[in-house]
């Protein structure tokens, strides 16, 4: 299993039967297999998860099987247009998809689901926006809110073992930022971690690392 990062919250990944690629926004990819599919997942309508551009790039690099995971809340004048077989979700479900793939979703704190996503070759997080979003200069109620609607959702992954998990680590919720990246590894097994949700603030890893260094064998 291959994994790339595009940008933002986006990122590819290739395994022996197929691409699963999460919420593209905007990023060169790297070369296709045309002979491979791709299954194309979008967490939530907001812009900068989904960009229903993704589909004509994909047929422009000769993949010739496409589909598209889509939650409910992304309405039917964006899906792609015609060639690409879609897969509606909704959050709190399980759904058996192509190539030997188990999807579970989540509910997020924002919009849309985060997918668990089992295949022959491992097991994927993809949080999209589901995250502890709070900042310490919210009101206590919204503060506690987001941080009990963002745990509920990640005890559903205890006792699972995760090859990747993407993570959001936004620089924009100042010193509450790594709030939920924390919570999720003190209660999820995970083998490796990649941030994400922080767009041309790539430095907010590196500050994570040194402010935590406790995580680096994570990353």
């Amino acid at each position: 299993m291959k994994i790339t990062y595009i940008y933002h919250s986006c990122f590819l990944v290739e395994t022996s039967d197929c691409y699963y690629l999460f919420d593209y926004y905007r990023g060169n990819l790297p070369e296709l297999n045309p002979e491979k599919p791709v299954l194309v997942f979008a967490s939530h309508r907001h812009e900068d998860h989904y960009n229903r551009e993704i589909f004509p790039l994909l047929r422009e690099r000769g993949i010739r099987k496409l589909y598209a995971i889509l939650p409910n809340d992304i309405p039917k004048n964006r899906w792609p247009k015609e060639g690409v077989e879609i897969i509606k979700v909704y959050h709190s479900q399980e759904y058996s998809l192509p190539f030997d793939t188990h999807l579970t979703t989540l509910l997020s704190t924002d919009r849309g689901v985060a997918f668990l996503l089992k295949c022959k070759e491992g097991a994927l997080y993809h949080a999209g926006d589901l995250n502890d979003w709070g900042r310490k200069e919210d009101p206590e109620q919204v503060q506690k809110q987001q941080r009990g609607s963002y745990r509920a959702q990640i005890a559903k992954l205890k006792g699972s073992t995760l090859d990747a998990a993407f993570l959001p680590l936004d620089p924009r919720l100042g010193s509450s930022y790594a709030n939920g990246i924390i919570y999720f590894l003190q209660q999820v097994h995970v083998k490796k971690v990649y941030p994400m949700h922080y767009q041309d603030h790539p430095e907010i890893v590196q500050r994570f690392l040194a402010e935590y260094p406790q995580y680096k064998a994570y990353f």
